[in-house]
């Protein structure tokens, strides 16, 4: 059995531990930066920050060989990357994570650190940049490319040529037309229709996705 550790112990958490039900990877351990969190395993002890990572390290038997999971989703993908090649750069590898019950395409290729989650798929010739989420039953369709960080949240759709840019965010149920631009930073707010290419660090909404505000500048 691989071991895993996990970083985020809130939600997405939970959703990564079922994925990997089943799998020959076993959680070892649980981290997360914010002291008040709650374990939410009672057979995994949760740990906070880098010290107790490093503690960890030191001491656990199962430390070498570990593989990572980053368990933040939402708007965060900066933060996501950020710990990924942190982890990485500590000797703890990221693993790239598909559900027994996704489809990935023979020929989509996913860089390291990718979730596809239950009932979710990445089809034919697109391209996934490092930790990107593809969440609960969302598609991504052919010759879409996504750079590092995209969240494709729960039940959104990408029809085919999509370029989501990095740390992009695209909302439970929202749809994003063919051969469209989604820009750096950009969230798409759930249940949008967008028609049109989507402007750097720009909220968008509604059906037809019009420009809410700007946001502040999103990355690691």
């Amino acid at each position: 059995m691989t071991p895993v550790l996990l970083w985020g112990a809130k939600g997405h958490a939970k959703v990564v531990r079922e994925a990997l039900e089943g799998t020959d990877h076993r959680i070892v351990a649980l981290f997360d930066n914010d002291a008040s969190c709650a374990a939410p395993f009672d057979d995994v002890p949760l740990r906070h920050g880098w010290q107790g990572f490093e503690a960890w390290q030191q001491s656990a038997r199962d430390a070498a060989g570990c593989r990572a999971v980053v368990c933040i989703g939402g708007e965060r993908g900066g933060d996501r990357v950020e710990l990924q090649r942190a982890l990485a750069a500590r000797g703890v590898a990221p693993l790239t994570l598909v559900h027994r019950k996704a489809f990935v395409a023979s020929d989509a290729v996913l860089a390291p650190g990718c979730q596809v989650l239950a009932l979710a798929g990445v089809c034919a010739g697109a391209v996934l940049g490092e930790a990107c989420i593809i969440n609960t039953a969302a598609s991504v369709d052919h010759e879409c490319r996504l750079e590092a960080g995209v969240h494709v949240a729960p039940g959104a759709r990408l029809a085919g040529c999509v370029h989501a840019g990095a740390y992009a965010t695209i909302y439970t149920g929202a749809v994003v037309l063919p051969h469209l631009r989604i820009g750096e930073g950009a969230v798409v707010a759930a249940g949008a229709v967008v028609t049109e290419d989507v402007p750097a660090d720009t909220l968008v909404a509604g059906t037809p996705a019009r420009i809410v505000r700007k946001l502040a500048r999103h990355g690691p």
